[in-house]
């Protein structure tokens, strides 16, 4: 029993050294951090909301709208370039496959140009 336990040491040591590292790593920002809060950095960034606001706020349906406009194009790219890899292998069906797929991406990108998701007021 006792040289099968010694077989389990260095992984004992390594989960023990792992979690130390982890737990100093999570203290030091506290620690050695500056605590100096002001306006600027209080301030409202990118989101354009309040940053210590209620969490069950209502959100503009704009940001939704630029949400899906960003898995339109996210899965455009994201299709797009084995697409263009293999374009020879793929003949004629693929590329009007290709050509649906992209017709009815812009369908959507239509659709959320017409909403108003691309005018911010």
């Amino acid at each position: 029993m006792q040289e099968l336990l010694m077989q389990y040491l260095p992984i004992a040591i390594f989960i023990g050294v792992a979690g130390v590292i982890a737990l100093v790593l999570m203290a030091a920002p506290f620690i050695v951090a500056h605590k100096n809060p002001d306006p600027e950095k209080l301030s409202a960034y990118e989101c354009g909301f309040n940053p210590f606001d209620d969490a069950r706020m209502k959100f503009d349906v704009r940001f939704y709208l630029v949400a899906i406009l960003f898995i339109i194009f996210d899965l455009e790219v994201a299709f797009l370039f084995p697409w263009a890899v293999a374009f020879k292998e793929v003949g004629w069906f693929g590329f009007w496959s290709m050509m649906v797929f992209l017709g009815i991406l812009t369908i959507g990108f239509a659709y959320e140009w017409r909403k108003g998701a691309l005018e911010w007021d």
